[in-house]
């Protein structure tokens, strides 16, 4: 009795994702042999082949299951898919196996190649779920057809596992085409399209990007997070913001029915020994699970389809697909608890055996095993630091108990340099003084060296708490006291000289300084150190006026955060924020914004970091002319500061950003709140100490404080000459320039103003002209059309005016709340407008439109999804009788121009 289902192609597709990229190499498969879908349970191997035969009528289909290793049951069904697929070409060796009357398979499939002479249609033979057979009868028998049958023939072979066909010597030959998981898994496009026909709503791209990491493109997997997501009645970006919450159970079920059910006990408690391990080669394999035959049994886990890769940048490792890795450890911690501390403990021997402390580490905290820990941070902590894994280190450390942390100096110093490495000296100070504490009560004595580490640390912490002299004193004795074997110390005690000068404003000594300590870094190989030298050197070229060598300099920072992946470090956030300020002074303000929110990125976890950021942010939207989001920014500035205590680099910073929108706000209140509890340096030195005196000068001019203002700006101008800071000369010119107009000294205005542009020939800022275009730009226009200035400097006032203008014209500030207000209560507004007025969200859209914005900017902008803009656009389309985008910029101009715009 013969299964029809068994013969029969599968019919549901219409939840199926059509897939161009694989169906565009399946279009060849007539030229050869044998098409091969390989991938583990779920990846759509079946489904990619129907999807594709679909339209192909001459295909004959056999489903396989573990029954049909019985040879005359494969043969019978085979010999009637293929019937199927050729018009019943070969009824005679139908009769023949029907009958038993063939004496082996190899002449059966004799007759069968001479009926299928009289064949000459495209055909396709399809063998679904061929890892189910393993009568090794068959598989020759499979070879014997495949190398003898018609060109006009093609088997399809769908897998688990590579299937024992041949298939090296026609993949030389370029007989076979080959699917594999890579290739079945879907990408960010298809996980787009996959999620938008199963949900209520569409996704955007960083949720699919997301998806299909975590998924890893896994078809199956990714049905039931849509399943999920669905039973919720939730947003497929709701039910996944925090991904440890989704339910694996189902998935857990799915994979225990289709993969753990089909292997033996023995292979099952193997891969749960292994998922101990992240990613595994060899003899870490055999380390862990203590078998002889463990080799063997890695070799034979690809016949399972047991989602197993191996690295795409080690030879010889390999690693699980993470999901299923997360299964596999589920399964460990149900089935096999008591081998979890022997097993942590095996992996963390055999990594260090191999010389890689920090993975020996993570399973030594696993394992729970506090001594192994500080035993290994105590042998391999320096190499690890200088690898860059500080995050790991500093947790490992934190888990120690006293008498643990404290056994010996070496461990309290490596967490004080830990703090160091990631700029938090408060905690440094903190952590010298509780080591001292603690190693007194043990009597423990430093040595010479490590007194000399201590004090180059406090040297660190001085000069970060303003005490400049006292980190000379304390760099210096350090230098003195360390071996040369100790270049780490020595590294900062370098370093802490050159910031010294840097701070005193001695930049031409502060330069060679920093120099000297990228050298001794990259010498050692201490690349955090390289990286920070980098930084240090171009904020004194930029000092110094140098922009464009500085932007080349950190072209070379970015390197080495490529490099040695300091994505995550802290030290990259300040590169970015660095490069940010030159990017917004050249008026670059979309590569501004762009590193502003890398640089929350990469503090993702520190909130307190995002104050630079947010203070760029603010810039990039008043040089936009984009208010009401400057404000958004600043309110987030505001929290900040009132959360945490910065240093003035990082509080003058922010202040300048609030003064430019309080100033555009006229909320001259506020400026004079600011003025009266700000910070006020004694000297300005230094980049930072200009910059918090500027923005006195800045409230003091805008609070009528003109007398205040004169002395101010003279006092920065006398120590910025004396120091050599020519970039906050330049910079200092243009608020002398607009003092001045407020003065009405129109002569030294334009004398200021002309040399403020004929500095930005070396400088090229752009920035701080623009700050201050509406008091400036009728003085450039003067300047520019009488002549008085020479080629370069006309072509930069004319720039700069362009950019003005462009400023002054942006709409955003336009379509506020109590712009609308005004304008509905018009007496000569358009009847129209009374009739059927906008929403307030309307009257945003339509701002952004005149504004020049894109569909998909201003739904970045007002942080809704793309086909909430185009409603909105459709209903105040309609509101307005207009047709298109040019006939809304045209209707705001003139309801601007009726408010007197």
């Amino acid at each position: 009795m013969w299964i029809p289902s068994k013969l029969t192609r599968p019919g549901r597709l219409h939840n199926a994702i059509v897939r161009p990229r694989v169906l565009d190499l399946l279009q060849q498969a007539p030229f050869y042999k044998l098409v091969l879908l390989r991938s583990p349970a779920g990846y759509g191997k079946t489904t990619m082949a129907a999807q594709w035969l679909s339209d192909k009528a001459h295909v004959g289909w056999y489903n396989l299951d573990e029954s049909d290793n019985d040879s005359y049951r494969f043969i019978n069904y085979f010999i009637q898919a293929l019937n199927k697929a050729t018009d019943n070409a070969c009824t005679n060796s139908q009769a023949l196996i029907e009958k038993r009357q063939y004496s082996s398979v190899y002449t059966l499939f004799g007759e069968i190649f001479g009926e299928l002479t009289n064949n000459v249609h495209e055909t396709y033979l399809v063998l679904d779920d061929y890892h189910f057979i393993n009568n090794e009868e068959i598989h020759e028998a499979m070879r014997f057809f495949i190398k003898h049958m018609p060109d006009n023939l093609t088997v399809v072979v769908t897998s688990r596992s590579n299937p024992p066909l041949s298939t090296a010597n026609l993949r030389v030959r370029d007989l076979m085409i080959e699917i594999d998981d890579d290739l079945l898994a879907f990408d960010k496009e298809e996980t787009t399209r996959f999620f938008n026909m199963r949900m209520k709503e569409e996704i955007d791209d960083t949720t699919a990007n997301d998806l299909r990491t975590y998924a890893e493109g896994w078809p199956s997997a990714m049905q039931l997070i849509a399943v999920q997501a669905l039973q919720q009645n939730k947003p497929i970006q709701q039910a996944l913001q925090n991904i440890s919450e989704f339910n694996h159970t189902h998935l857990w079920d799915y994979l225990v029915e289709e993969v753990f059910d089909f292997v033996d006990r023995d292979t099952k408690e193997f891969l749960m020994q292994c998922s101990v391990l992240d990613n595994f080669s060899d003899q870490l394999i055999i380390d862990v699970t203590g078998r002889e035959d463990a080799l063997s049994m890695l070799d034979n886990l690809n016949k399972y389809g047991l989602f197993l890769s191996t690295s795409a940048s080690e030879n010889g490792w390999y690693r699980f697909h993470n999901l299923f890795s997360e299964f596999l450890t589920h399964q460990r911690y149900t089935h096999l608890p008591q081998q979890e501390v022997t097993l942590q403990t095996a992996a963390a021997e055999s990594w260090l055996r191999q010389d890689r402390p920090i993975q020996a580490l993570v399973h030594a905290q696993r394992a729970k095993d506090a001594e192994l820990c500080a035993n290994i941070m105590q042998e391999h902590g320096w190499k690890m630091f200088n690898s860059g894994e500080l995050t790991t280190l500093e947790k490992a450390i934190a888990e120690l108990d006293t008498d643990q942390l404290y056994k010996t100096a070496k461990l309290p110093l490596l967490r004080a340099w830990l703090a160091q490495s990631q700029h938090r000296f408060n905690t440094v100070g903190d952590l010298l003084a509780e080591a001292k504490l603690e190693l007194d009560k043990r009597d423990i004595a430093l040595s010479m060296k490590e007194q000399g580490q201590v004090r180059a640390l406090r040297a660190q912490v001085a000069i970060n708490q303003g005490k400049p002299e006292e980190a000379l004193r304390l760099a210096e004795l350090a230098l003195s006291q360390i071996d040369n074997n100790d270049f780490r110390s020595r590294i900062v005690g370098t370093s802490v000289i050159g910031e010294v000068n840097h701070v005193l404003g001695r930049l031409d000594r502060a330069l060679p300084m920093m120099q000297q300590t990228e050298k001794l870094a990259r010498q050692y190989q201490v690349f955090h150190h390289v990286l920070w030298a980098l930084i240090q050197q171009s904020e004194i070229l930029i000092a110094q006026g140098y922009i464009q060598a500085a932007y080349e300099l950190q072209d070379q920072a970015f390197k080495v955060i490529e490099e040695h992946h300091f994505q995550q470090v802290p030290l990259h956030e300040h590169l970015l924020r660095t490069r940010a300020q030159i990017q917004w002074c050249w008026n670059r303000l979309d590569d501004a914004e762009l590193s502003a929110y890398k640089g929350i990125d990469v503090l993702a976890n520190q909130p307190s970091g995002h104050l630079h950021s947010y203070s760029m942010l603010v810039r990039v939207a008043m040089g936009r002319g984009e208010l009401d989001k400057a404000g958004r920014f600043v309110k987030n500035i505001e929290a900040l500061l009132a959360e945490s205590n910065y240093h003035i680099d990082w509080s003058a910073n922010a202040s300048f950003s609030q003064i430019q929108y309080w100033q555009a706000a006229k909320d001259i209140t506020a400026i004079h709140n600011w003025l009266i509890q700000t910070e006020t340096p004694t000297d300005a030195t230094n980049h930072f100490n200009q910059l918090q005196l500027r923005n006195i000068a800045r409230a003091q001019i805008a609070c009528d404080m003109l007398e205040e203002a004169q002395d101010t700006v003279a006092f920065l101008q006398e120590q910025a000459n004396t120091h050599g800071l020519i970039t906050d000369i330049n910079r200092n010119l243009v608020v002398e320039t607009v003092l001045n107009i407020k003065l009405d000294n129109e002569i030294t205005a334009s004398e200021k103003l002309k040399t403020a542009l004929s500095m930005t020939n070396q400088t090229g800022m752009l920035g701080n002209f623009i700050v201050d275009g509406a008091t400036i730009n009728k003085l450039l226009e003067k300047l520019v059309n009488k002549g008085h200035l020479g080629d370069l400097e006309r072509h930069r006032a004319l720039q700069l005016l362009k950019e003005i203008g462009n400023k002054q014209r942006s709409r955003a500030v336009h379509f506020d709340e109590e712009f609308v207000n005004q304008l509905v209560n018009h007496p000569n507004i358009p009847e129209l407008i009374r009739t059927s007025p906008l929403t307030q969200r309307e009257w945003q859209v339509l701002n952004l439109i005149y504004s020049g914005f894109s569909n998909e900017q201003i739904a970045q902008e007002l942080d809704v999804a793309g086909t909430t803009i185009k409603t909105h656009i459709r209903n105040l389309y309609q509101k307005l009788n207009i047709a298109n985008r040019k006939e809304a910029i045209e209707t705001a101009e003139n309801l601007l121009r009726l408010m007197g715009y």
